[in-house]
């Protein structure tokens, strides 16, 4: 079975990041992606998706330095479900993706350090930019 989920989208807020009495650290963020098509009228329309996003250890620290509100990110991971008790004692149920690859899509600037650009891979002999 395969539980694998890639999205590219942009952070709707900085990355939420803390350290755990155990000291690692846990890192949340939201991820919006886009879908365009013609309704009936033949007009183009937008659906936007929100993904709550989870990053751990290293992915939390690399989201901390690489990523901000707006930023436009390449995030892969598995779909999980949890339960919790909100303030107020009600239970509740979220949908999470947790990354196991998380990339910063922006462009460098010349001459400054910034994020580093996604790896290529080889595909059939030919070497193709991920994740396009």
């Amino acid at each position: 079975m395969i539980n694998k989920v890639t999205l590219v989208g942009n952070l709707g807020r900085d990355p939420e990041i803390r350290t755990l009495e155990t000291g690692v650290k846990v890192g949340t963020f939201s991820l919006a992606t886009n879908e365009n098509y013609k309704d009936k009228n033949d007009n183009w329309q937008t659906l936007t998706e929100w993904h709550n996003i989870v990053v751990w250890r290293g992915l939390a620290e690399k989201a901390e330095r690489e990523l901000k509100k707006g930023s436009l990110a390449f995030v892969e991971g598995k779909i999980t479900h949890r339960k919790y008790t909100d303030k107020e004692g009600v239970e509740k149920t979220t949908t999470e993706i947790v990354a196991n690859t998380l990339y910063s899509l922006e462009k460098r600037e010349q001459g400054t350090s910034g994020p580093i650009p996604p790896p290529t891979i080889e595909q059939g002999g030919e070497k193709d930019d991920l994740p396009f």
